[in-house]
Parts: C-alpha cells; structure tokens; sequence
C-alpha cells in the first residue's frame, strides 16, 4: 500500500518523488524557451522549489481552464502561471499566499479608425451627401450653361457638343476641385474678370465646404470609434485568451468576445485588426507593449477588475503550507520585489 507524503511533499519512505508541476505560456510570467520554461513565475517556484529540496518537472497546457483543470484532479501538483486568485476555482483547487497584485486592462490597435464606408455612412447620416447631391445638380446645370455660353461668344470653343460639353466639365471642375480657372479668353472686359472671379470665389466655398465636412465626420467617427476604456468596448470586438478571468469578465459584460488559445496569436489578431481590443491581464499587456515597440500597439486605460495572483494545488495537497511559508519568507526577504524589479523594472 503506497505510502503519504510528508509536509514537504515527499514519501513518507524517504524516496524522492517529482513533482508535475503544470504551466501555462504567458510572458513574462511563464515563457517558453524550446523544452525550457523562464520567467517571473518559473523563477519564483524553481527558488520555492530548491528552498523545499523539490524535485519536479513541467507540464505545458493550453488554457488556464485546463491547467486548474488539471491541478483539481491531481493530474499536476501544483499550478504555476499568472493564475488569478478567484472563488470560483478556489471551489476546485487550493491557493497558496498570493505573490503579485495585478488586474486587467486593454491593448488596442494604434491605427484602429473608421474606413471609407464608415465615412460614408457618416457623411449621410449627417446630412452632408444630400448637400453633395445638390453641388453636383449645380456643376451639372454649370457645364450646359457654360457651354451654350461659349459657343455662342467665343469662336475657337469646340464645335461638336460632345466636345463642347467635355471642355465646359473639365473647367467647372477645376473652379470646384481647386478653385482656379483654366487660362480662358476675356470676352466681355472687366465685367468679365469680375464674373470670373465670382466663379472662383464659389469654387474656393465649394472646396471648403467638402474639405471641412469630410474632416468633421472622419474626426468625430475616429472620437467615436477610439478606445479608451472598459465603457467604451460594447460593440466591438474583444480578443482574450480562452479561460482566462478576462473572458469571464467579458462574458458577463455582454461584449462581443473572440477567444484564443495563446497570447501570441490574440496579439496578432489585433496587430492585423481583425478584432478591436485585447482585454487580458494587466503586467502582460505592459510587458508585451515594452518589449515590443515596433508593434502598432498600446495599453490604454486604467486597470480594472484588481486581482491578485497565486500557484494553486489539489484541495489537501501537503506542499500549501510549506510553500506559503517559504513564499511569505521571500515576500519578507525582498527577493519577490527583485524579482518583479527584474522583469517590470522599478516604477512599476
């Protein structure tokens, strides 16, 4: 008949058992390193580990839903990640004393904006398509007058209509488009440079017009369309890594959610704006965007939803207690701060 553990986690017949110790792949807290493991949280057991005279081995799984999984059923005996402290897998697993406080935030695209069709719809809405439709009834009515007037005063205007009608768009577009007039004869002196003037002063009012009312929509569609906070992500897509606390929260908050696997492929979603907003954990999103500052990318907002972080364990496991001792004496020690100062820097 096998024989207990001890409270150090080995046989009671003295043999050294390896621990399965089970980890999830989130930077800088767990990373990957080919067969090897690094990071924050990697540091922290494997100090824990060699204090406690632990022998073990890892176990990568896919979501945190399978590595809890997994440390309920005994599959690994302790769970190290960025595993947020919660009731609800309090319920499933035992927690030791928690060793970072983080929460959530939001990593957004930096070039996320309204494309033509948005301004399109922008531009109807407000009202600014029908005066368009108007501007073009106008030059449309402009080019047939402008064209009856020069044949009729001016001998070297084409002849043929269609010509004629050609010549006549091209210079009542150019006054519209830029607000300046082709080279044209003067036939009627002074009273015809005024008139021509006129036309140039409508042409500079119609530019304006169209310049400033695209500008309006497209500012106002960017205002709109940014984002800046938890409030502001109804209605858009949201990435999270599957399993994660910030699935939970985006589930319950009715957003539009996309799950992913890994961290790294929700990143790329949104680096080719195939969804909105990132929404994960806060120190993963911050280390992401600092060590990666070629990508389009940034935090934005405030943290929300502050949790704390701790290894969880089978509920009875003997290693709870004598790793929480060992974690409050690092705790205590500054060793935990050095480490955090290691991967985050100082101000954080």
């Amino acid at each position: 008949m096998a024989q207990g553990p001890d409270d150090a986690g080995r046989p009671a017949d003295g043999r050294s058992a390896p621990l399965n110790i089970g980890v999830y792949v989130s930077p800088p807290f767990v990373v990957a390193n080919g067969d090897h493991y690094a990071g924050m949280a990697i540091d922290l057991w494997e100090k824990l580990a060699d204090d406690l005279n632990l022998q073990f081995g890892y176990s990568e799984f896919d979501t945190f839903d399978d590595l809890v999984a997994a440390a309920a059923t005994g599959q690994v005996d302790v769970a190290v990640a960025n595993l947020t402290i919660t009731r609800g897998r309090a319920q499933h697993v035992e927690f030791t004393h928690p060793w970072f406080d983080a929460g959530l935030r939001i990593m957004v695209h930096d070039d996320a904006g309204a494309d033509f069709w948005d301004v399109l719809r922008g531009l109807g809405d407000t009202g600014h398509l029908r005066a368009y439709a108007r501007i073009g009834a106008i030059i449309l009515l402009a080019t047939v007058l402008l064209t009856l007037f020069d044949r009729r005063f001016d001998k070297s205007f084409p002849r043929g209509w269609l010509d004629g009608i050609a010549e006549s768009f091209y210079i009542v577009m150019s006054v519209a488009t830029s607000g300046k007039s082709p080279s044209r004869k003067n036939l009627f002196g002074w009273v015809g440079r005024i008139w021509q003037a006129l036309w140039l002063v409508c042409g500079i009012a119609v530019l304006a017009y169209v310049t400033s009312s695209v500008t309006s929509v497209m500012t106002t569609l960017a205002l709109d369309s940014r984002i800046h906070s938890f409030e502001d992500l109804p209605g858009k897509s949201v990435g999270v890594a599957k399993g994660s606390i910030a699935e939970q929260i985006a589930r319950q908050a009715g957003l539009d959610v996309v799950t992913f696997p890994h961290f790294r492929e929700v990143v790329q979603a949104l680096a080719e704006q195939r969804i909105a907003a990132i929404v994960d954990d806060a120190p993963v999103l911050e280390y992401y965007a600092f060590t990666n500052p070629r990508q389009p990318l940034s935090v934005v907002g405030a943290i929300f939803e502050p949790d704390k972080y701790g290894f969880g364990l089978p509920i009875g496991s003997p290693l709870t207690r004598p790793i929480t001792i060992e974690l409050i004496g690092i705790h205590e020690s500054g060793l935990l701060e050095e480490l955090r100062t290691r991967y985050f820097g100082a101000n954080q």
